[in-house]
């Protein structure tokens, strides 16, 4: 083998190795190529997951904060709604309360009221002594129906007439421009046995306080129907 032929094998190898080079450099950019698009489109899918979840994430934030605004305006307009029911009612009970004032304006009335008052006042301690008080304008009235309302009561309880003693010490007066905000009596009295131990509160005050207790429910639907849940 001369020189020449030796050249022409050594180029042949030169061309062969450089393709077989160029042929893998191809292949290993296509598959970097490939591997980078793959990678490439995992990222994207990823961050699209992450931005996905994200925006979930903030949506249901604001789900939350508008249930919890609604809950809010709807629970502030029940209170709303329930404080001027209650202004209502309390604005009945204090025209009641005036009310109350005019019965011992008709003496007679009053008069036969408070003995009907002391008779029940005995009826429920029954003690054969016991303490009355009454508002001081009052006295006279009381002490003109005591033995009425003793006898009345010892022939409703079949026993003896019982003692009652008109305490020295008297309720408040009635309520007026100059004790607007003080304690305040508009009739009736209050019995208590000798010991003190039990006391029967039969003003006029506490009889409607009892009876506006006792029927506020009706009250209640007869004003505003079915109550809010």
């Amino acid at each position: 083998m001369n020189d020449s032929d030796v050249s022409k094998q050594i180029h042949q190898m030169v061309r062969f190795i450089r393709q077989e080079a160029e042929e893998k450099a191809n292949e290993i950019s296509v598959s970097a190529e490939e591997e980078f698009n793959i990678e490439k489109l995992q990222v994207v899918e990823a961050e699209k997951k992450k931005i996905k979840q994200e925006y979930e994430r903030k949506d249901k934030q604001v789900e939350v904060r508008k249930k919890i605004e609604y809950s809010m305006q709807l629970n502030a307009s029940r209170l709303r709604v329930l404080q001027a029911q209650d202004d209502l009612v309390n604005d009945m009970k204090e025209a009641a309360s005036k009310e109350l004032l005019k019965i011992s304006g008709d003496e007679d009335s009053y008069k036969h009221l408070l003995k009907n008052l002391v008779v029940q006042g005995l009826l429920r301690l029954k003690e054969p002594s016991v303490l009355l008080r009454c508002r001081k304008e009052d006295i006279s009235l009381v002490e003109s129906i005591l033995q009425q309302a003793k006898d009345e009561y010892a022939e409703k309880a079949k026993v003896h007439s019982p003692e009652i003693i008109v305490d020295g010490v008297n309720l408040p007066p009635a309520p007026s421009s100059d004790n607007e905000h003080g304690p305040f009596c508009s009739g009736g009295v209050v019995l208590a046995s000798r010991d003190g131990k039990i006391v029967y509160e039969n003003t006029l005050d506490a009889r409607l306080e009892v009876v506006f207790r006792k029927k506020l429910p009706e009250i209640r639907k007869s004003l505003f129907g079915k109550s809010i849940a």
